[in-house]
């Protein structure tokens, strides 16, 4: 370890308190402030040599360097002092950075829910748990799905056997992994002529860190929970018609260092690139690391637009507690934001509470299905709204009598006001004001 010279004085407050602050960091609930050394914070106030950044996958800074005691823990993210810097800056698996001043690390969403979208709502009430678990159970089941591995070329058969049967057109590529050769899947389903591409990515590979390649790695949650998810969400949207077209992605390589989605990136022409409305990546979502389920969305600036798609889909139709953050790292979103195109992961929150991923205790003993099933949920409702459903799903009701039922805890009323307009009055468990249709009702 090294240390620096620049002395700090620093607090960790609940984030309410620290509105004032004019240097500060904040992580979810809790903001870190600092300043001078000789600056008066508080009695509970401590100094450090200067604060430093940690993003971590899992709890892999803290494997490594155990004796480092982390000024702020907030699962992904950690402070800690300079004095404990490692000699590295980064590696696969973590990231040591400076801290800014004036930074959301972690944010906490609290988007109002929308109005329930009948269609979505059907969508979203299709999602097969029993389908989820089955895929995840058979991924898991392999001794190992290393990107160097038979393991992960029978894993990438049976996901393309898969991705077949629901009528997506498979192809694969080949993937560099050092002097290795792996493997990445790809499935199509063209839209019906919007132009677009939106793009539901995993990693299929799975690793052993201490065990070494041909070490036991059943990577139940790293990331059989992940690719499982790539398949039930082509599952689910198969079963419609959308305007734009639908690419299913298992990456290999990316335990290695990102391999696949690097690889896969650089080879896409620029006017491939722009048909990209969106990527949604997928890497560990089945495990309940705290006590109210709680979902990631990490992304950057240009994917800001799809991260509150997500955020509003979880209030609208999940019980997710979901957190945000635009500092991407270590997972195959992380490339296509390199390259300026809309992506974002979707993670179990609290990750670092996850001791078992990179090992080979990994299993499905430790997953929690419902948790998964939420954040799946939540994906496949955003998804509906990027690919645009063809059936057109009308903004005001057409009356096909003065009082409608649409469906269970769903009703409209149609009525002729004084100014001879059509006017409707809506009812989804609370009734909502008249607005006008408009036009001319003749008597």
């Amino acid at each position: 370890m090294t240390k620096t010279t620049t002395p700090v004085r620093y607090l960790v407050v609940p984030t309410a308190d620290a509105a004032d602050a004019t240097q500060s960091a904040r992580f979810g609930d809790r903001t870190i402030l600092w300043g001078p050394q000789e600056e008066h914070l508080g009695r509970a106030s401590r100094t450090a040599p200067g604060l430093l950044l940690v993003t971590q996958v899992g709890g892999s800074f803290q494997h490594d360097y155990p004796d480092v005691k982390p000024l702020l823990d907030h699962g992904r993210h950690l402070v800690i002092s300079s004095a404990d810097r490692p000699r590295r800056r980064s590696n696969n698996c973590w990231r040591v950075e400076t801290l800014r001043a004036g930074t959301t690390v972690v944010d906490v969403a609290a988007p109002s829910a929308a109005r329930v979208d009948p269609a979505v709502a059907a969508l979203v009430a299709e999602l097969s748990p029993t389908s989820y678990q089955a895929d995840l159970t058979w991924f898991a089941s392999l001794p190992t799905r290393h990107s160097l591995s038979t393991g992960f070329t029978t894993a990438l058969d049976f996901a393309a056997a898969r991705m077949i049967a629901l009528g997506y057109g498979v192809t694969r590529t080949s993937v560099t992994v050092g002097a290795g050769q792996s493997q990445s899947l790809i499935g199509d389903r063209p839209g019906t002529g919007g132009g677009g591409v939106v793009l539901i990515t995993a990693h299929l590979d799975s690793v052993n860190l201490s065990g070494g390649p041909a070490a036991n790695a059943p990577g139940a949650d790293d990331n059989g929970s992940g690719s499982a998810g790539v398949l039930e969400l082509g599952r689910l949207l198969s079963t419609r018609s959308w305007r734009h077209d639908i690419r299913l992605i298992l990456f290999g390589g990316e335990e290695q260092g990102l391999f696949g989605s690097k690889q896969y990136v650089a080879s896409l022409p620029q006017a491939e690139r722009a048909r990209i409305r969106a990527v949604l990546n997928m890497d560990m979502i089945a495990s309940k690391n705290s006590a109210a389920p709680t979902v990631l969305l990490e992304g950057a600036q240009v994917s800001s637009s799809q991260m509150a798609d997500l955020a509003t889909a979880a209030a609208t139709y999940t019980g997710l507690k979901v957190e945000t953050s635009l500092n991407p790292f270590a997972s195959d979103h992380v490339p296509f934001i390199n390259a300026g195109i809309p992506a974002l992961l979707t993670i179990e929150g609290a990750d670092s509470a996850n001791g078992h991923i990179h090992t080979a205790t990994d299993t499905l003993n430790f997953l929690d299905w419902a948790l998964a099933a939420e954040i799946l949920r939540m994906n496949v409702a955003a998804l509906a709204g990027w690919l645009e459903p063809t059936v057109t799903i009308r903004t005001r009701p057409r009356p096909a009598g003065s009082v409608v039922a649409w469906g269970p805890g769903r009703l409209d009323v149609f009525v002729v006001g004084v100014d001879s307009a059509m006017h409707h009055k809506a009812y989804d468990g609370t009734w909502h004001d008249y607005e006008s249709l408009g036009g001319v009702v003749l008597t």
